[in-house]
């Protein structure tokens, strides 16, 4: 920046206002030099006045302190034991491979009985008659895993299954020990752990490449989060406890680690804390207040089925809740930021500029990083029911009927209480950073002049100068 001098300790010094002439040394009270030129300093700020990190401290520190407490009260050590069922996901499993396929003829295997007669055009009637007149496949699956390692059995494929096995492939098995020895094995899925993981890893790849630093802090807080998920969060659903003040307290801690550890702790970081704070807790009571009056059980699907009867006592209402608050936390996260950001910056542009003119702008900004938000979670979720849709589709139900469904009106009430949430964050996010950012203090040294330089066109002369808040 051309100074003479190193800058005082928090001063904050990054930028220099040009005084509309080519750069030349100017001389302060003090007698040393400054260079007039307009450079902008993307580094680590200082941070505000002492009185606002006060402010700030006493709203999060009790918060921080109360989500610890709920850790400690609620956490669950482990998910409850039952005994498997053998359905769905309840069920044994062993890895394995294809060693060998063979065509055989349907009718060879017995694979349809007798051959069907009868209108073939329905669905059933025509995969009837495909087993019967069609070729199928006879798999060898050898067991690599478990107590029964080395161990073949067959399947049998048939010709309209939607999954064909290949000699060589690695599989899944489901292992039911009542079942007759012949039975006990049976191919339930493929298994993609390599192009699974190797995704995984080209992810990380991109982010630490693009992010360097903050993409690694960003790795870290997301491997943080789904251990507070898988060890905090889904055990102590399953033990018993409100699903409702689990998913609170466990998306408020995932919330302050992801946010502090891959935005720094800082006066900005804090105000988007408290932005997604205050959207959480709206999204909280519109969503208890809605599934509770468009009578949602939460139990809709196979998979919601078999936690009810295995844990009869789950409040699966509580569940879609929890379900919501936890959906909504991510993208929240990246409004409140953007929004914190945004004003912290339009401060830094024109720092004469009060919290109203502030607000003003950085709604603007917000206008359209709603539009593309809601229209982000709307598709997403679309995207997710697309096999449901369809259904509804070939049946020719009416809109009215669709909506209607539980299963729709589910994801519809999740979806709009998200965006709701996620509208509201924008303002309230806005204000509180253009409160805070205005109503900073100006440090000691601070020369009115430094503040008028960019509406005067004055160069400023201070050596404190104005301070970039953090």
């Amino acid at each position: 920046m051309g100074h003479g001098h190193a800058p005082a300790a928090g001063s904050g010094h990054d930028s220099d206002h040009g005084s509309g002439h080519g750069p030349g040394a100017k001389a302060d009270g003090h007698g040393q030099a400054h260079t007039h030129g307009h450079s902008h300093s993307h580094g680590p700020a200082a941070p505000v006045s002492r009185h606002l990190r006060k402010v700030i401290a006493a709203i999060l520190i009790p918060f921080t302190a109360a989500v610890v407490v709920g850790l400690v009260v609620l956490w669950p050590g482990g998910a409850p034991p039952h005994k498997r069922t053998g359905v769905g996901f309840d069920q044994q499993t062993q890895q394995a491979t294809v060693t060998k396929v063979l065509e055989v003829s349907c009718k060879s295997v017995n694979a349809s009985g007798e051959t069907p007669t009868g209108d073939t055009s329905t669905a059933e009637g025509n995969s009837a008659q495909q087993e019967a007149n069609g070729t199928c496949h006879k798999a060898t699956i050898r067991i690599d895993t478990g107590k029964d390692k080395g161990r073949t059995f067959t399947e049998i494929v048939q010709p309209d299954q939607a999954r064909q096995l290949h000699q060589g492939e690695k599989v899944v098995t489901a292992y039911e020990p009542s079942a007759p020895r012949d039975l006990q094995y049976s191919v339930t899925d493929v298994n993609r752990r390599f192009p699974m993981g190797l995704l995984a890893g080209i992810f990380a790849l991109a982010v630490v490449v693009v992010g360097r630093l903050r993409g690694v802090m960003a790795l870290v807080a997301l491997a943080i989060s789904f251990l507070v998920l898988n060890f905090f969060v889904l055990p102590a659903v399953l033990q018993g406890s409100n699903p409702l003040l689990v998913a609170v307290v466990g998306s408020s801690a995932i919330m302050l680690i992801a946010l502090y550890m891959c935005h720094g702790l800082s006066a900005r970081t804090s105000v988007a804390v408290l932005g997604t704070l205050l959207s959480l807790a709206l999204i909280g009571v519109l969503g208890s207040a809605f599934i509770g009056w468009a009578a949602l059980t939460g139990n809709t699907d196979d998979s919601t089925g078999l936690i009810h009867g295995l844990y009869p006592k789950l409040d699966m209402s509580g569940l879609l809740l929890a379900g919501v608050i936890i959906g909504s936390l991510g993208v929240l996260d990246d409004v409140t930021v953007t929004q914190t950001s945004a004003v912290w910056e339009l401060h830094e542009a024109n720092p004469t500029m009060g919290w109203r003119g502030l607000y003003r702008a950085g709604i603007r900004i917000g206008r359209d990083h709603i539009a593309s938000v809601v229209n982000t979670l709307v598709l997403a979720y679309a995207g997710a029911a697309l096999p449901l849709l369809l259904l509804f589709s070939i049946a020719q139900s009416g809109v009215g009927t669709v909506a209607n469904s539980e299963l729709v009106a589910e994801e519809i009430v999740r979806t709009l209480v998200g965006s709701i949430g996620l509208v509201a964050s924008v303002p309230v996010t806005t204000l509180l950073a253009a409160l805070v950012v205005s109503a900073d203090r100006p440090g000691p040294q601070t020369d009115p002049a430094a503040a008028a330089g960019p509406a005067t066109g004055r160069a400023p002369v201070s050596r404190g100068g104005r301070r970039r808040k953090r």
